[in-house]
């Protein structure tokens, strides 16, 4: 049994509409979605947020001997140039991590269970190392780093 379906002039131009407006409500909340976080270069009251946390591998090698190694993760955290940051670091894994990030006069200790909170405004594009102190070298577990990149 086939069902004959006859649409008229009508129908078609109401389907026509109804579709149009479903295109142009997706077209604009998919607009919406696609605004950038943070006001253009310039506004002073524009902040960027950007989060670290710090994380430890551990495993035991085919010897026996323990292995660990810790990173600053994401390993690499983008910021505009001139417009000011609020860096949180969160400390995930092990007890203290002081660090310093390389090219700005920021120092500072990340502990265990709480989150570090440093407030700058980079003035010239480039990529800039965050180095924890204490795993500097493979001895150490480290190295510890995390890049910051200002555009």
């Amino acid at each position: 049994m086939n069902k004959i379906v006859i649409l008229n002039r009508k129908k078609i131009q109401l389907y026509a509409i109804i579709a149009a407006l479903v295109i142009l409500a997706g077209a604009y909340i998919g607009w919406q979605q696609s605004k950038p976080a943070i006001a253009p270069a310039g506004d002073e009251t524009a902040k960027q947020i950007l989060y670290l946390t710090t994380g430890e591998f551990t495993a035991q090698g085919d010897n026996g001997k323990k292995l660990e190694t810790y990173l600053f993760y994401p390993g690499t955290v983008v910021a505009k140039k001139g417009v000011p940051v609020e860096l949180r670091i969160t400390g995930i894994n092990g007890q203290s991590h002081p660090f310093v990030i390389e090219g700005f006069d920021i120092k500072g200790t990340i502990s265990k269970g709480k989150t570090t909170v440093v407030n700058f405004t980079p003035k010239e594009a480039g990529i800039y190392t965050i180095v924890c102190q204490t795993h500097s070298d493979p001895k150490s577990g480290g190295p510890m780093v995390g890049y910051l990149v200002v555009q």
